[in-house]
């Protein structure tokens, strides 16, 4: 039987909070605008927002939850939506604007402008006090998904969720709890967690993504499978070591087999780039745009 919402929430140390904006800035581009963002989290935590949005205002339209990379780059956080990275083609957020799309990134816990806390610092803390960073990462997303929906410019029917290694992690782990997440592409970070710890894979992954006992209850296919009957497109390289070929075969196995049950055809996708790694490729960015324009 499929784990309950609410033991997967417990489990992964889901924490409620909610985002309040405090301060807000436009920089107007030839043929976007990006809206500089500062929130503020329940516990007084101050957060950085980027929004990156079409100039014209034609009534509410769809939007994109972007989740930032991780990349060992702390520095970079939602910057990534305006400046890219290595593993990107180009930076998303104007191309998503291009597209029609308002798109949101905010900087996850130590990353950005909320370096003052290590990594290995927060989730140690966290996990003392019986609480996972991962958790707080998908509280903290799950609240930027709320104001995101309450934009009058914005359609709260529409908004899907995207992001590459650690974002698409964190994508489609909210789309699972989420079902405000209409449609959901990641790329670059899906596969069995225990395959990779059988091959010693999983230590190539950040600290932030250690959920004690979550492996013996379920799955990352089985999480995956609970965005169905909603759209889901994954995206990985064969070359990639986060994603080894058996670790993804077994994961879509329990992916597919949902989307199975729930009756559902063409709603899940698995685009395999051969020969290439850890990183986005062309193919992969026409497949997501491609995703986003028929399911949003």
């Amino acid at each position: 039987m499929p784990i309950s919402s609410e033991r997967l929430r417990s489990l992964i140390g889901f924490a409620e909070t909610e985002l309040r904006l405090e301060e807000s800035r436009v920089e107007t581009h030839e043929d976007h605008a990006i809206e500089h963002l500062r929130f503020r989290l329940s516990d007084g935590t101050a957060v950085r927002g980027l929004l990156a949005r079409p100039l014209s205002s034609e009534g509410a339209r769809p939007a994109i939850l972007y989740a930032h990379a991780h990349g060992n780059r702390y520095e970079m956080g939602a910057s990534e939506l305006t400046e890219g990275r290595p593993a990107l083609l180009d930076p998303p957020g104007p191309v998503l604007a291009g597209e029609g799309y308002m798109t949101l990134c905010i900087d996850m816990p130590t990353f950005g402008e909320r370096t003052g806390v290590t990594e290995s610092a927060a989730a140690k803390a966290a996990l003392w006090q019986g609480r996972t960073l991962f958790g707080q990462m998908l509280g903290e997303q799950a609240a930027a998904l709320t104001w995101l929906a309450a934009r009058p410019d914005v359609d709260p029917a529409r908004i899907g969720m995207t992001g590459l290694s650690m974002g698409a992690t964190l994508a489609y782990f909210l789309a699972a709890l989420d079902t405000r997440v209409a449609a959901v592409a990641h790329l670059c970070c899906y596969a069995d967690f225990a395959t990779l710890v059988g091959t010693g894979a999983h230590d190539l992954h950040g600290h932030y993504l250690t959920m004690p006992g979550l492996l013996a209850e379920t799955s990352t296919g089985e999480i995956a499978g609970r965005v169905a009957p909603r759209p889901q497109l994954i995206c990985i390289g064969s070359e990639d070591r986060l994603t080894p070929p058996l670790a993804v075969e077994r994961a879509f196995r329990e992916t597919a087999a949902a989307y199975s049950r729930a009756a559902v055809r063409g709603r899940l996708a698995l685009l395999t780039e051969t020969g290439i790694g850890h990183r986005e490729t062309a193919r992969m960015r026409a497949a997501v745009l491609d995703f986003f324009k028929e399911h949003l």
